[in-house]
């Protein structure tokens, strides 16, 4: 009973922990800190002093030291003495799994506009990285980047987070890379990403002016989480369209639901573009508020260019920002949003592969049913469709089939059409047989042959 609140495990030898640090992923090695004092001294930095990150000896000693490989874990600061005070440069923390995370300080003078481009030159130096992940990274930390980046021939995962002063970036990425995610950059004007192997891409933040994927034959899934909506005036309808174009051949889609929504407002009918998401599998598809027949509408002019979807989520979080459609001066194609059910209901096509409907976030019955109505209605093979509250109540509609007491007459009517059908079938296969021989048409009424005697 006395050692009953005693910590054994931190008490353990320094190589001992280490090892047991070791085998954790990298971020939860790091929160391993808060544990206690014995454990924060497991991940002490070490101070990497240099004269800057202009220089390419300087580069090239600092992306080997990044790029070694490790036993445990490891934490370095980067730190400038180019000025009386040394300033730090960058946080940079190394997984034994060649995972290394970058993070940057703000810089003093506030965020200064660069650009910042990733292509596979010819390296400073030679690195086996698997996982990049920077954070705030900022003018002064773009020339270590860039190195970095280009001596990494296996790297398969790319990051970036939080980039204030990024406005554009051009990737042109190597035969590993998989795996690409921007996240929260809120200067970011124009993205354009070459990678054959590519197969995610994340983007979260303002609608750039200009996206473009190119080469990216092998992309499975994108993430198009527009939370915070648009630049004033920059909203242009072609530059989404042709980016919508480079993703036909996607199977996993998330997108915000006010892009769809303007979109349609400014004319855009779907059906009408030329082209179809024949691979897509699953949408996600998120709101910043309740459903709305504006919203409802919407999402059922994109479906009709998702014939092989077979799994729906809705989300509305509220948490997200209210974005305001722009006027549109002209219609792409025609106005069409606000039209009567009916008419919604008639234009809408058959979705006939989608079987999971998930909906969350919902507070009016109103607003849900304005959708699952329609969806019912369209899409035959839907098995359940699961509804959950804001606070994570939930139920499930699912289709009942029709009891067989329940049967119209006119089914009825048909049936019995169908077994006279195939009586009438097995006469004139005999009869026509007797023909043959005696060269006589074939006809029951005229030979006196009630059909109806049978049933």
């Amino acid at each position: 009973m006395e050692d009953e609140g005693r910590d054994f495990i931190s008490n353990l030898p320094l190589d001992i922990l280490k090892k047991i640090l070791s085998l954790l992923p990298l971020e939860e090695a790091v929160r391993t800190t808060a544990f206690s004092s014995s454990w924060r001294t497991l991940l002490q930095p070490d101070l990497v002093t240099c004269h800057g990150l202009e220089a390419e000896t300087e580069l090239k000693q600092i992306i080997a030291l990044l790029s070694k490989s490790y036993d445990c874990h490891q934490i370095w600061k980067l730190l400038c003495s180019s000025h009386q005070d040394e300033e730090v440069i960058a946080l940079a923390t190394k997984g034994v799994e060649q995972e290394l995370h970058l993070e940057f300080p703000k810089e003093k003078l506030g965020f200064l506009n660069f650009h910042l481009k990733l292509k596979p030159t010819s390296p400073v130096s030679f690195s086996t990285l698997k996982i990049l992940r920077i954070k705030s990274i900022t003018s002064l930390g773009k020339n270590l980047i860039s190195a970095l980046f280009s001596s990494s021939k296996f790297l398969e995962i790319l990051e970036l987070e939080n980039c204030s002063g990024l406005l554009s970036l051009e990737i042109e990425a190597n035969e590993n890379l998989q795996s690409l995610k921007l996240l929260n950059c809120p200067d970011l004007v124009n993205i354009t990403v070459s990678g054959k192997n590519l197969r995610t891409f994340w983007y979260q933040g303002v609608l750039p002016n200009h996206i473009q994927l190119q080469n990216c034959l092998e992309l499975v899934e994108v993430k198009f989480d527009l939370r915070n909506g648009f630049r004033v005036g920059e909203f242009d309808c072609e530059d989404v369209i042709n980016f919508l174009i480079s993703l036909k051949e996607i199977e996993i889609l998330t997108i915000s639901s006010w892009l769809l929504e303007c979109l349609c407002q400014g004319g855009v009918i779907f059906s009408m573009l030329g082209f179809k998401f024949n691979k897509l599998k699953e949408l996600s598809w998120n709101l910043d508020s309740n459903m709305n027949k504006t919203k409802r509408d919407s999402l059922a002019c994109f479906l009709n260019i998702c014939p092989s979807l077979k799994k729906l989520l809705i989300k509305i979080d509220p948490g997200l920002n209210s974005v305001e459609c722009p006027f549109f001066y002209q219609y792409w194609h025609d106005f069409h949003l606000w039209m009567d059910d009916e008419t919604v209901k008639s234009s809408t096509y058959k979705l006939e592969w989608l079987k999971i409907v998930e909906f969350s976030g919902y507070k009016s019955e109103e607003d849900e049913f304005l959708l699952i109505k329609l969806l019912l209605d369209k899409a035959n093979m839907v098995q359940s469709v699961t509804v959950t509250s804001p606070d994570n109540n939930s139920w499930e509609i699912a289709r009942i089939p029709q009891p067989p007491q329940l049967i119209t007459q006119t089914d009825k009517k048909i049936n019995l059409w169908q077994k006279k059908n195939a009586v009438f079938d097995l006469f004139k296969g005999f009869f026509l047989e007797l023909s043959k021989e005696i060269n006589v048409d074939f006809c029951p009424q005229k030979a006196g042959f009630d059909m109806n005697f049978w049933f």
